[in-house]
């Protein structure tokens, strides 16, 4: 179960995109009269005039399901899932209509909701990424419906814009960072495929504490591509040749990160858990034999005794 949250300006570009599409079928509508898809546009735009100053009164959710839950996603489930998702997400007292779509092989729906509620106040939209995140994993949970395994499992042929991108990032970065030294070679390697990499300083401290990636027209923070790409994750793949955190970007060059084919198995790494094996931080040699302070000064002593 995966959730795509967008939100729009116009009701009637989206009611025509989700009832227009062939074989949708209108499973049900709250609040509004669904006789025409018109109708259903001026119930929403009527709803909406109670608070004008909203300049994105449309909320638009598809929420997509595996080809394994197939079998057991009936019209009824889906309105069950459907509405159990709107009320976790705080989405209540609104209008709202379900539709489902059979154009691709998993089985998806599509809410369209107004923003505006049946009192005329704004549907809060904080943190919507995160909560939608959060409440998919709950639903897949409680109601036994199919986890992936990973990204190396979508059909990324079939993939549609900015997704497509997103991909072709993460397969890059993948790909590129158990190759390079530093943040340098990887934003060079990364280039030379049309790849970006943008850093996000704290004020005028000079400190990261952000990143993301860009090809094309499309802009993506680490996160949005997966979880483990935040800069503290992927930074810790370089291990001292990454960016000095504590406020400048200087870049030393020591121990390479390992190359990828060395690093799977193992499974030990909390970087490694969230990509799945794919990329390993380096250990330092001088890691490995660690300097006794002890002893260096009993080496300075002796020599100073010598002299």
């Amino acid at each position: 179960m995966i959730g795509k949250i967008r939100k729009g300006s116009r009701f009637k570009g989206c009611v025509n995109y989700v009832l227009g599409k062939e074989q949708a079928a209108l499973l049900h509508a709250e609040g509004i009269l669904a006789e025409s898809n018109r109708d259903i546009i001026r119930s929403f735009i009527l709803q909406a005039g109670m608070n004008p100053d909203l300049k994105k009164p449309v909320g638009h959710i598809a929420l997509s399901y595996s080809p394994v839950d197939a079998p057991k996603l009936t019209d009824g489930k889906m309105v069950q899932l459907a509405q159990e998702y709107m009320r976790e997400m705080k989405i209540t007292d609104t209008q709202y209509i379900i539709v489902r779509h059979q154009d691709r092989e998993h089985p998806h729906v599509h809410i369209v909701f107004n923003r505006i509620d049946n009192n005329g106040k704004t549907i809060s939209d904080r943190n919507d990424m995160y909560r939608n995140e959060q409440v998919c994993k709950k639903l897949k949970a409680k109601h036994g419906l199919y986890f992936a395994k990973g990204k190396e499992h979508v059909k990324q042929h079939r993939l549609r814009e900015p997704d497509k991108s997103k991909y072709e990032i993460y397969n890059a970065v993948k790909d590129e960072i158990g190759k390079s030294r530093n943040w340098r070679q990887l934003q060079t390697r990364l280039a030379e495929k049309g790849i970006g990499i943008h850093f996000k300083h704290r004020g005028q401290t000079g400190e990261v504490q952000g990143i993301s990636f860009s090809i094309g027209e499309y802009t993506f923070k680490g996160s949005e591509i997966d979880r483990s790409f935040s800069f503290s994750k992927l930074d810790k793949c370089f291990g001292d040749a990454g960016l000095n955190t504590a406020g400048n970007n200087r870049q030393t060059v020591s121990a390479p990160v390992q190359e990828l084919s060395q690093t799977l198995g193992k499974a030990d790494s909390p970087l490694l858990t969230g990509l799945g094996g794919l990329f390993s931080a380096p250990s330092s040699p001088a890691d490995e034999t660690p300097d006794n302070p002890g002893e260096r000064k009993k080496k300075k002593k002796k020599r100073h005794l010598k002299l």
